[in-house]
């Protein structure tokens, strides 16, 4: 049987990308440091995937195992070896710590083997293969290097699908129906159901990124100050549901001016991804998708880079500084980014965690903008 190397057995690992693994007849194993889902996936040997709908639709996932990559080092090196696919859901932070590991199964594959191997991190990161090869490369000597050529391939990706925080006791993972998954490669690649390969990633990427991620982030943001506890929930007040809109017209300028989209058909793509967000069967909590806010006010990530880009073009960009103030207002007790900004925001002022964080002169016209939008929103 084909073999399938996925790192990280979360929501995301086990109800996306490794069941279309499993879908397409390959063996998936997991690597993870979570021992309880680890040995659940060695034990029951499969789970069930549920969509997020009224009928709740179930598919069930077999031929998967799991190895933790912390006391199993050896028989996930012996599985890269013997891998067509290597894959990624981890978060991009974590890239750089299972690269040298990575490294390790490669340098044993290479001398084993000239068979193809695919590596694909499917992370909510611009560029996410790109950074995950560049560790790995720091690992391995230059004679290693070389062998990869022609042997060992990195291709970037986009991934979209809501999977939300559920019972952590079971295997099984609630989804929505909708998924997405874009790689960029000039040539073919071992079939795998659901995905799509294209020849330019950026535009479909950054589209995801800007619509989907970024309207996400806003409704979380502006649920959380109005006492909301569900993204559906927030969509449900007509004045977010406006506000959302409005940020993702923002957005979407920008991407109709940088890519050539269809500004009609970009327009249906926003007010689509809305209507997913209103799924009351997913029960997306807006403390989860608004968590670790300093990883989201990133200079690359949902909120700023657009924002960055728009006011480059000379395009609108007042409702992104709203978010990105709103941003600043997630002030959630059990989340310790929130925290970490409140206390930057104590001692060096919202312009100085735009610098620090955001990368955003403290002189510049966004930072004031923001700044502005940071005090009327606090009142």
């Amino acid at each position: 049987m084909k073999q399938a190397v996925h790192f990280g057995a979360g929501n995301i690992g086990r109800g996306f990308i490794g069941a279309l693994f499993s879908q397409s007849g390959y063996h998936v194993t997991f690597v993870d440091i979570a021992d309880s889902v680890i040995n659940k996936l060695n034990k029951e040997k499969q789970y069930n995937v549920v969509l997020a709908t009224e009928e709740k639709e179930t598919a069930l996932i077999e031929n998967v195992s799991g190895l933790n990559n912390l006391s199993q080092e050896d028989e996930v090196i012996d599985h890269i070896v013997n891998a067509t696919y290597l894959t990624t859901a981890i978060g991009p932070n974590i890239l750089p710590r299972i690269a040298p590991l990575i490294a390790r199964g490669l340098s044993k594959r290479v001398s084993l083997t000239d068979d193809k191997l695919y590596v694909i991190a499917c992370e909510n990161q611009i560029g996410a293969t790109d950074i995950l090869k560049q560790h790995v490369l720091d690992n391995l000597d230059e004679d290693t290097k070389a062998k990869l050529e022609g042997r060992v391939y990195f291709f970037n990706s986009a991934v979209d699908r809501i999977v939300p925080i559920q019972d952590q006791d079971s295997l099984d993972v609630l989804v929505e129906p909708y998924y997405e998954w874009v790689v960029e490669a000039k040539e073919s690649l071992p079939e795998v159901e659901g995905m799509t390969i294209v020849e330019d990633l950026a535009p479909f990427i950054e589209r995801k990124l800007f619509t989907v991620n970024t309207g996400h982030a806003v409704i979380a943001y502006f649920g959380y100050l109005q006492g909301k506890e569900t993204i559906d929930q927030t969509l449900a007040d007509d004045r977010i549901a406006d506000q959302v809109k409005e940020t993702l017209k923002e957005t979407g300028a920008y991407l109709v001016k940088q890519y050539g989209l269809n500004g009609e058909d970009h327009l249906a793509y926003i007010n689509k991804n809305i209507e997913r967000f209103k799924n009351a069967y997913l029960n997306d909590g807006v403390t989860r998708v608004g968590r670790a806010p300093i990883r989201k006010l990133g200079p690359e990530d949902r909120l700023v880079r657009p924002t960055t880009e728009a006011h480059k073009a000379g395009l609108p960009y007042s409702n992104l500084a709203k978010a990105i103030a709103a941003a600043l207002l997630f002030d959630y007790p059990e989340d310790e980014q929130a925290m970490e900004i409140q206390e930057m925001i104590k001692e060096s002022g919202v312009a100085g965690v735009l610098k620090k964080v955001s990368g955003l002169d403290e002189e510049s016209e966004i930072s004031k903008e923001v700044i502005k939008q940071y005090e009327l929103l606090k009142g």
